[in-house]
């Protein structure tokens, strides 16, 4: 119920304000300052396709993760440390995702590609704090593989549900809190530029859009500080896994455990931080000489690639999912035929 009204939330604020600040279809209008989104210049001889496509696939990612969801929340045998946070991975994927795909299909109906200030803002603000989100309940993910493979003696006196709410609540309050300070940063600024050269709002490239003389240094000095506690994040996931490769080594019952459960959470990892670092330097370094296309997809990797991918390696992988998910359909085709 929370996420379906965080949905709604987010594609009323994101995708409402549109309307009124081009004076669409409502009877009134709000004076304030839009933005153009000229990376759909590249969509317009083939939006109906691309509008097919992103329909599809948003679906396919609604259906996969919520199925994920309804199996381990309806399976209390699944309740355990890592499906719950598996769960909890899940659920950020449909947050992500409620704040891009809405607003990109409305985008693809429409003639002009606009956004309000306050609904980029909000975008902004959601996609950044989904990305810091999934990347701190993976290194959660991390940290239970090495309790349970390096450590399983003690494995359950220390992940208790009481450290594994904990950790949940981190995941998620911490991004916020963080990202809360980061838009409040920017919105201090007066910006003299309205083109946003993406499909979508990303805090960096509304603060380039700041009029010459704008004090950014802070802004500045306050993504690197961030930047510098999501890299210790990730040195930590490597910290736990060179602990599980050497544990890994010595036994055979371990390296069965780590092709079961730690390699889907490996690939989820590298793939987010392949897509999240070469979009940063993407961002940040490189010229827009680039093809708009090349643009295009590189910055809707992180909305396409994680949320649809995860749910299906979790899926297929996992044992105890997998039989689960089977039983359910076993289940569905059989009860017309008892009945």
């Amino acid at each position: 119920c929370c996420l379906i009204h965080v949905q709604i939330i987010i594609l009323f604020m994101v995708t409402f304000p549109n309307y009124c600040s081009r004076g669409g279809r409502l009877s009134f209008s709000i004076m304030e300052e839009v933005f153009t989104l000229s990376g759909f210049n590249d969509t317009l001889g083939y939006r109906a396709v691309v509008f097919s496509l992103a329909s599809l696939c948003y679906f396919a990612i609604l259906f996969f993760n919520v199925a994920i969801i309804i199996v381990i929340v309806s399976d209390e045998c699944l309740h355990e440390p890592m499906y719950i946070l598996l769960c909890v991975h899940c659920v950020n994927g449909l947050y992500g995702t409620a704040g891009f795909y809405p607003k990109f299909l409305a985008d693809l109906l429409s003639s002009s590609q606009v956004i309000s200030y306050h609904g980029c803002l909000v975008q902004a603000f959601v996609l950044y704090s989904f990305v810091c989100s999934d990347t701190s309940i993976l290194t959660a993910l991390a940290y239970d593989r090495y309790l349970a493979i390096c450590l399983p003696l003690q494995y359950h006196s220390i992940m208790t549900n009481r450290r594994v709410y904990s950790l949940v609540c981190l995941s998620w309050l911490t991004p916020f809190c963080i990202f809360s300070v980061n838009i409040v940063l920017t919105a201090r600024l007066r910006f003299c530029g309205t083109n946003i050269q993406r499909l979508f709002c990303l805090n960096w490239v509304i603060v380039k859009l700041a009029c010459p003389g704008s004090n950014t240094v802070i802004n500045n000095v306050y993504a690197l500080a961030t930047l510098s506690i999501y890299v210790a994040h990730w040195l930590f996931v490597v910290w736990t896994y060179i602990y599980i490769v050497k544990t890994c080594v010595q036994s055979k019952e371990d390296r069965a455990k780590f092709m079961q459960t730690c390699v889907p959470h490996l690939i989820s990892l590298v793939t987010l931080f392949v897509i999240v670092v070469s979009d940063l330097m993407h961002m940040r370094f490189t010229s827009y000489d680039l093809p708009l296309s090349f643009q295009n997809f590189s910055s809707l990797a992180v909305v396409f690639i994680p949320p649809l991918m995860n749910p299906l390696l979790y899926g297929f992988k996992l044992t105890r999912i997998r039989k689960r998910i089977f039983v359910l359909l076993f289940l569905r085709k059989k009860l017309p035929v008892s009945s």
